[in-house]
């Protein structure tokens, strides 16, 4: 356990079928019994302490007094076990990046797609434990909410869309397509009832515009928000 500025980080290693799920918990250095909870769900190529993840944490802590928690998605962090496939990976997000920009199409290769629906069954499962280990150890009441964006939206949405115990959920970075791991985005968010805020970036080199709004425009929410900032995939401001 590590406590700085009156946060404190703890760490979580949380068994989900036959593997383990690292995560971190952040919370007021003070707190005792159960607060509310954000979950955050980190993007692609990423991991559970990334600066933009531990930012969001803390500012949630210090500025709100809630708690919030992170976990690794798989393949990503302390889950990667192919160190040379994770490269491989980011550095096609990057020529993916690099593509967009110069006003190509997006590629996505079939058999990132096929990873993609893998990871965000699997990770829905682990934010499911996530969450049960957090109440059982009475360490959330029942306001629970998600935040994620890009990947963490392709992981995150499908779960959300099934957890009544989510209360309320900030998503984007993401739209709807015929490519394995975006087709079945529509459906999960026509069944979300819950407050949503949606995120997009006007000049996304990876998720088309029109992608990004028809996903925002299948959400069922009667309690929905977009937000659309310009800049590039990775340029969301702050104050968002």
């Amino acid at each position: 356990m590590v406590v700085e500025k009156g946060v404190e980080e703890r760490r979580l290693d949380l068994p989900v079928g036959d593997h383990v799920v690292p995560g971190l918990l952040w919370r007021p250095s003070d707190a005792r019994g159960p607060l509310p909870t954000v979950l955050i769900g980190h993007g692609g190529t990423s991991h559970k302490r990334a600066p933009y993840v531990l930012a969001l944490a803390r500012r949630l802590v210090r500025h709100l007094g809630i708690s919030a928690v992170a976990i690794d998605a798989p393949g990503h962090g302390d889950r990667i076990t192919d160190p040379a496939a994770a490269e491989a990976a980011r550095a096609e997000l990057e020529e993916r990046v690099r593509a967009g920009a110069r006003g190509e199409p997006a590629r996505i290769d079939p058999e990132l797609g096929r990873e993609w629906v893998e990871r965000a069954t699997v990770g829905g499962a682990d934010w499911r434990v996530t969450l049960d280990h957090l109440q059982a150890s009475d360490l959330t009441d029942d306001h629970v909410g998600y935040w994620g964006v890009s990947m963490g939206t392709i992981i995150g949405l499908p779960y959300v869309a099934s957890e009544a115990r989510v209360r309320a959920a900030v998503l984007g970075l993401c739209g709807t397509g015929d490519r394995p791991g975006l087709n079945r985005l529509a459906d999960a968010a026509g069944s979300l009832t819950i407050p949503v805020l949606f995120l997009l970036q006007w000049h996304d080199e990876l998720v088309p515009r029109e992608s990004g709004l028809a996903l925002w425009d299948a959400i069922g929410s009667a309690d929905k928000v977009l937000h659309v900032n310009p800049g590039r995939h990775v340029e969301i401001p702050l104050r968002e």
